[in-house]
């Protein structure tokens, strides 16, 4: 029971630290998804079952990825967009980097 507890603890972290590369809602949804379904599979691998480790990721990396900012938790633009800078962050967000 203790490994399924820390497997389920380590897959909520895992999926909050790495969640959701992209500035629009989709594109964070489905990076946070890819990304929690891998960490999820292979803490899932670790306690016997990677295909429900790799559900609870995914569902939870996709989760967290729609409902976050870009503004608030954002871990870089996704390599697939040009990064506009100082006054695309500015545009987007409507203030100043920190």
């Amino acid at each position: 029971m203790r490994s399924i507890g820390f497997a389920i603890g380590a897959t909520v972290v895992s999926a909050l630290a790495l969640t959701a590369c992209g500035t629009t809602p989709g594109e964070r949804a489905v990076s946070g998804g890819l990304i929690g379904a891998g960490a999820g599979a292979a803490i899932g691998a670790a306690t016997g079952n990677p295909a429900t480790g790799a559900a609870i990721g995914a569902a939870t990396g996709a989760a967290v990825g729609a409902v976050t900012d870009p503004c608030t938790l954002n871990l870089g633009d996704p390599w697939w967009q040009q990064h506009g800078g100082r006054a695309e962050y500015e545009r987007r967000c409507g203030r100043p980097p920190p």
